[in-house]
């Protein structure tokens, strides 16, 4: 099962670098100002490295592992679990410049799989300090909702 989510995510990356196209439309990408307005209503989902959410994170995220790798995806459908399909999400990462992010292309690729249908992907241009922090925009930098296991 493992192998097989590993090929799976592997063949969308590669399809997506081939392709020159992004597993997601424009109507998925929100902007950081944008997503700031509300935080309440959607399930914000950091699908980035763990070093990064402790240090400092999206007031009000969740984190479920680096989209990257299995156990990431893994630890994402439990942080699902449980939620409507319908439900409003939003992932970020903010690791490194959006072009070369490996962890939010498999982790939406991952949901829509799984039959969500309102998943958004925060692009984060630069990195999540310079196109969130440094423009004041609310942030938690004390240890959040994290999986000690992942660390």
């Amino acid at each position: 099962m493992r192998r097989a989510l590993l090929m799976v995510l592997a063949g969308v990356l590669a399809g997506a670098m081939v392709c020159g196209t992004e597993p997601w439309s424009d109507k998925d990408v929100i902007q950081p100002g944008q997503a700031a307005r509300d935080l309440r209503t959607p399930l914000v989902i950091h699908v980035g490295f763990p070093v990064l959410y402790r240090s400092v994170h999206i007031g009000g995220s969740v984190y479920a592992g680096p989209g990257s790798t299995a156990d990431g995806i893994n630890d994402l459908k439990k942080a699902v679990a449980g939620q409507p399909r319908m439900r409003e999400i939003i992932l970020y990462c903010g690791c490194c410049p959006w072009d070369k992010c490996p962890n939010v292309r498999p982790a939406f690729a991952a949901l829509h799989q799984m039959g969500y249908t309102n998943v958004k992907v925060m692009q984060i241009p630069t990195n999540l300090k310079t196109d969130w922090i440094d423009k004041g925009i609310r942030q938690r930098s004390e240890p959040g909702r994290i999986n000690r296991a992942q660390l």
